[in-house]
């Protein structure tokens, strides 16, 4: 009787996992929430998960200061895990049904993360005591800093799997790291080639497409295409003032952005394709990421 409700059990699991559609990962202040990006536009739009840091009773009790205000939010392994950083100094990777911590890193001014082959985690960091830096962790061993280089105010970090490369923004460069090593206890990066951003502060780095990268700094949005290592404006959003991070999903298309309105901070995510705007009240936004379902 057991084994035939096995492949009954997977099929449903499959089902409410494909059910999930496209979704949309917002965060700022201490608070992240997700919700479907086909909901209509609405004002404190339906929400299919939330977190607040202030009542994380997983967390250490420095790790509830060490991780306000959010700053960057993402969608990993299959969206059943969340990868979250601060400028108030912490990273965590958080399992999505338990909202157990399954890694945590005391890492001063974390403004973006991105895992990588091998259970590692990438962190790009910036006012750090010891200097700038990008810096590698593994999840099991978040106390030890496996590998960094120095990065004038590191704002994002994407790695790509097509290309093989982790590609980490600066300040006003972008840069493309290959991994070294990465089978042994001691892996490392090797910087192959620096560009000079189109715009100056860089604050927000995505993926476009396996070729594209979308970049965010004070000046606009652009776009980074690999293969001819070349800058163009991104279209979509050239009139759209003061952009502080966007995503363009490239299975569904969806395109989802948040920009500074009044402070640095604001209550709307907007969507284009269609277009809409979901607004919230009571929490301080600052990123929003798509993610396919």
């Amino acid at each position: 009787m057991m084994l035939r409700l096995i492949p009954l059990l997977v099929l449903l699991l499959s089902m409410s996992l494909s059910a999930r559609g496209v979704e949309i990962i917002a965060c700022g202040g201490s608070q992240v929430v997700i919700f479907d990006a086909d909901q209509p536009e609405s004002e404190n739009p339906k929400l299919t998960w939330s977190w607040d840091v202030k009542g994380a009773t997983n967390l250490p009790p420095q790790y509830q200061k060490l991780l306000v205000p959010l700053d960057e939010c993402k969608l990993v392994r299959t969206n059943s895990r969340l990868l979250l950083t601060s400028s108030g100094g912490g990273a965590v990777l958080l399992d999505r049904d338990t909202k157990k911590p399954l890694f945590y890193a005391q890492v001063p001014m974390a403004h973006s993360a991105e895992m990588l082959p091998g259970n590692r985690i990438a962190v790009a960091l910036s006012t750090h005591a010891q200097g700038n830096s990008v810096e590698i962790y593994s999840a099991s061993q978040p106390e030890k800093v496996l590998w960094k280089d120095s990065l004038y105010s590191g704002h994002g970090v994407i790695w790509n799997a097509k290309h093989q490369r982790l590609y980490v923004l600066g300040l006003a460069e972008l840069r493309a790291y290959s991994l070294q090593g990465w089978e042994t206890e001691q892996p490392s990066l090797r910087r192959e080639k620096t560009w000079t951003i189109p715009g100056t502060s860089g604050h927000d780095l995505n993926r476009m497409s396996d070729d594209e990268l979308l970049i965010t700094d004070h000046e606009g949005v652009s776009v980074f295409h690999i293969p001819k290592e070349s800058f163009a404006p991104f279209a979509p959003l050239a009139n759209v003032e003061n952009v502080k991070s966007v995503n363009c999903d490239p299975q569904t298309q969806h395109l989802v952005y948040t920009r500074a309105e009044i402070s640095w901070w604001t209550h709307h995510v907007y969507c284009r394709n269609p277009a809409k705007t979901f607004t919230f009240t009571g929490i301080d936004l600052y990123k929003a990421r798509v993610s396919s379902p």
